[in-house]
C-alpha cells in the first residue's frame, strides 16, 4: 500500500513536510493546499503536484489516505475536523490546538469518526532521544528518580519565525517554540500524575513594542511513577538544549544539540586519581558521541537512500514510522495524549503568566 498524501499549508514549515513525504517510498505526495493559491501553485511545481486553494475541493477531488496539517494553530481545528469527516487521518504541526478544550473536542470527533490523529513531535525521534528511550526501556538506569531540563536559546516573543500568527499567543514566539521541549521532557519522565502535580513560574524580562506575557518559564512535576521532574525554558540567551535523567544506577545526559548521549554510573566519594580517570573516560564517551554522529553525516553526504535520511532527520523519521503504522492499521507512533499534556503544560504557564484579578478593598 502507498499512503496517498497531501499537505494544507504552503507556509515556512510545509517544506520539510514536502520533501518527506515526497522521498518516502511509502508514500505518494499528490496535492498541496492554501489560501494563498500563487504559494500553492509554486510548491505545486516544486513537487508535480496539484494546487488547491479549498480544503473541501482537496478533499473531494482526492482520494487521500493521508493529511499534513501545516497551518496557523488557530486553524487545526476547524480544519481537523473537516478532514476527520471526511475519513481522512491527520498529522497536526505543534501544538495541535491552543486550548485543552479544542484538543479534547478534536480527539472526541475523531474517535466518534474512527480516524487517526497524530502530532508532529519531531524531537522524540532524535538519535539521542532514541538512544536514551532505549536505555530506559531496557531498565539499565533502574528506577527513574528525576528528569531535569535546560532550554535557552528559544526565540523572543516578537520574532516572527512562523508567521505573525504567532503574536496572538501570549508568549509570541517564545510560546510557538516550547511545545519542543516541553514534549521531549514528557516523552522521557512520563505523564504528570494529574494536574495539580504541576508548578510553574513565568517572568517577562525583555522590553517589547507589543504586549507579551512571558519569555522566561520554570515548571514543575510529579509523574505518576513519583519521578520529581523540572524544567527550565529561556529566550534570548546562549542556546543549551540538555536534559539529565537521574536513576538509581545509572543516569544520562543528552545534548539536543550535539545530538550526544553521555552515562553517568560513577560514586561521588571517588579518590581523586578515580576522579581523573572518569573524567578521561568521560570524555572519551563525549568524542565517541561526536564521532558518531560525523559518520551519520557521512553518510548522508555519501548516501541519498531513505533509510538513512530518517537517521538524520526525525521529521522523516517520525513520518516514516507513522506511514508504517498507518499501512498495518497500527497505533500512531506519537499518541494525542502527548499532545494534550503538552498544552497543559503551555496553558499552566499561560495561568502563572497572567495577574490575578485584585478586588478592591473597600
Amino acid at each position: 500500500m502507498t499512503v496517498k498524501t497531501a499537505v494544507i499549508g504552503a507556509g515556512t514549515v510545509s517544506e520539510v513536510h514536502l520533501s518527506g513525504v515526497a522521498k518516502n517510498p511509502r508514500t505518494d505526495l499528490v496535492a498541496i493546499c492554501d489560501l494563498d493559491f500563487e504559494r500553492a501553485r509554486q510548491a505545486a511545481r516544486q513537487y508535480d503536484i496539484t494546487p488547491y486553494a479549498d480544503i473541501d475541493d482537496l478533499l473531494e477531488q482526492e482520494s487521500l489516505d493521508w493529511l499534513h496539517v501545516c497551518t496557523s494553530v488557530q486553524s487545526h481545528l476547524p480544519l481537523g475536523k473537516r478532514a476527520i469527516e471526511a475519513g481522512v487521518p491527520l498529522l497536526i504541526e505543534k501544538p495541535v490546538t491552543e486550548t485543552i478544550e479544542e484538543i479534547e473536542e478534536l480527539e472526541a470527533f475523531a474517535a466518534e469518526h474512527d480516524v487517526p490523529v497524530s502530532p508532529v513531535h519531531q524531537h522524540v525521534f532524535d538519535p539521542s532521544m532514541r538512544a536514551a528511550r532505549r536505555l530506559i526501556d531496557a531498565g539499565e538506569l533502574g528506577q527513574i528518580r528525576g528528569v531535569d531540563l535546560i532550554y535557552t536559546g528559544l526565540s523572543s516573543p516578537d520574532e516572527a519565525n512562523r508567521g505573525t500568527w504567532v503574536f496572538d499567543l501570549p508568549g509570541g514566539e517564545f510560546e510557538e517554540g516550547l511545545p519542543h521541549p516541553l514534549y521531549s521532557a514528557l516523552a522521557l519522565s512520563g505523564y504528570p500524575e494529574s494536574e495539580d502535580s504541576i508548578s510553574s513560574l513565568t517572568r517577562l524580562i525583555g522590553d517589547y513594542d507589543d504586549e507579551f506575557a512571558y519569555d522566561a518559564a520554570q515548571l514543575q512535576y510529579v509523574t505518576e511513577d513519583d519521578v520529581l521532574c523540572n524544567l527550565k525554558m529561556l529566550s534570548s540567551s546562549k542556546p543549551r538544549h540538555e536534559i539529565y535523567v537521574h536513576g538509581s544506577e545509572k543516569s544520562i545526559h543528552l545534548d539536543l544539540i550535539l545530538q550526544t548521549v553521555q552515562t553517568v554510573d560513577d560514586d561521588y566519594h571517588l579518590s581523586s586519581f578515580k576522579k581523573g580517570k572518569e573524567a578521561v573516560t568521560r570524555s572519551a564517551g563525549y568524542l565517541s558521541g561526536l564521532l558518531s554522529n560525523a559518520k551519520l553525516v557521512a553518510d548522508g553526504q555519501l548516501n541519498d537512500d531513505w533509510e538513512t535520511a530518517t537517521r538524520m532527520n526525525p521529521h522523516y523519521a517520525q513520518f516514516d514510522r507513522t506511514a508504517r503504522a498507518l499501512e498495518r492499521g497500527a497505533e500512531m507512533p506519537v499518541s494525542l495524549e502527548s499532545s494534550k499534556w503538552t498544552i497543559r503544560l503551555l496553558e499552566e504557564l499561560r495561568r502563572a503568566s497572567t495577574p490575578p484579578v485584585r478586588t478592591p478593598t473597600p
